[in-house]
């Protein structure tokens, strides 16, 4: 494996962990993940923040999306999901990872 490869990989790695820490930590904080979208929308920075990351996450999509489907390679799609769920900071770099692979 690459050395970019392995950089990919372990920035997917902190960027699962990283923001699943916060999240947690409100969680167990007692805010309650309703709270969680009313706290991205409790200034004008955090909004910004927030709006930011949903262009970027469809954007992300949306190319992933249209490669995939013009190299008929569907696996790094997976990718797709956890950037929505858990962030563009853990889907972006497991997209590049899977992209990067040998392919048989």
């Amino acid at each position: 494996m690459s050395k970019l490869r392995m950089f990919y990989l372990v920035m997917s790695i902190i960027g699962a962990i990283v923001p699943m820490v916060f999240v947690l930590g409100w969680v167990q904080g007692g805010g309650a993940l309703t709270g969680l979208v009313a706290a991205w929308s409790a200034n004008g920075a955090s909004t910004g923040l927030m709006w930011d990351l949903i262009i970027s996450a469809s954007v992300f999509t949306i190319f992933a999306l249209t490669e995939c489907i013009a190299r008929r390679d569907y696996f790094p799609l997976v990718a797709v999901p956890l950037a929505v769920m858990i962030g563009l900071s853990c889907g972006l770099p497991l997209y590049l990872f899977l992209r990067t692979r040998a392919r048989a």
